[in-house]
């Protein structure tokens, strides 16, 4: 993992793939799948998450007031759609699914290793639109991409790179994979 500069992080979710969400409060940790996310500022990077009121993660989220926003690929498709069926509450479910995570450089949050991103950010308040509609808004105070899928502020999605694509979910545990892409050009005004 390489460092994303802050004024490309919201680029890492421009596509809509779906998040993991993982955060901790003393020694309990947890982690989930959302499907709704989206950047809705630039400078500072901030992003919009929904977060279920009966999760978990929430819990932990709203005590610490932090969480890691981390972009699964597609080797991680099993794991993806196993943390976002099952609660926390039940058990640590890193242990429970034998997933490796690493403490994050910043804030000490879980990462999931094989993810082709992460975001460690803060929580800022909004207690209107956490109660009534379950959505967060969060500022990214750092970031990291795999370096072989997203470098110099880009998603590069190829042959090669397959199982580093990033997931889209679909409902019921499928995902799509991101397809071709292809670059605009400003067209020329016409005559």
């Amino acid at each position: 993992m390489t460092p994303v500069a802050l004024a490309h992080a919201t680029r890492l979710l421009n596509h809509g793939p779906t998040v993991l969400v993982a955060s901790a409060h003393g020694d309990q940790r947890d982690v989930m799948a959302a499907a709704w996310s989206m950047p809705v500022e630039f400078t500072p990077p901030r992003i919009a998450v929904v977060i279920d009121k009966s999760t978990f993660t929430r819990e932990l989220v709203q005590a610490s007031g932090h969480l890691v926003l981390s972009v699964p690929t597609r080797a991680l498709a099993d794991a993806t759609f196993s943390v976002g069926s099952v609660s926390g509450r039940n058990g640590d479910k890193f242990e429970r699914f034998g997933l490796a995570a690493d403490a994050s450089p910043l804030l000490g949050l879980p990462l999931l290793r094989g993810c082709a991103a992460h975001m460690e950010c803060r929580v800022i308040r909004e207690p209107h639109s956490e109660a009534a509609y379950d959505t967060f808004f969060v500022e990214v105070l750092a970031a990291q991409a795999d370096p072989r899928v997203f470098a110099q502020g880009r998603w590069s999605f190829r042959e090669d790179n397959a199982d580093l694509h990033t997931l889209h979910h679909l409902g019921a545990g499928l995902f799509a994979l991101p397809g071709a892409t292809v670059q605009g050009h400003v067209m020329a005004a016409p005559d």
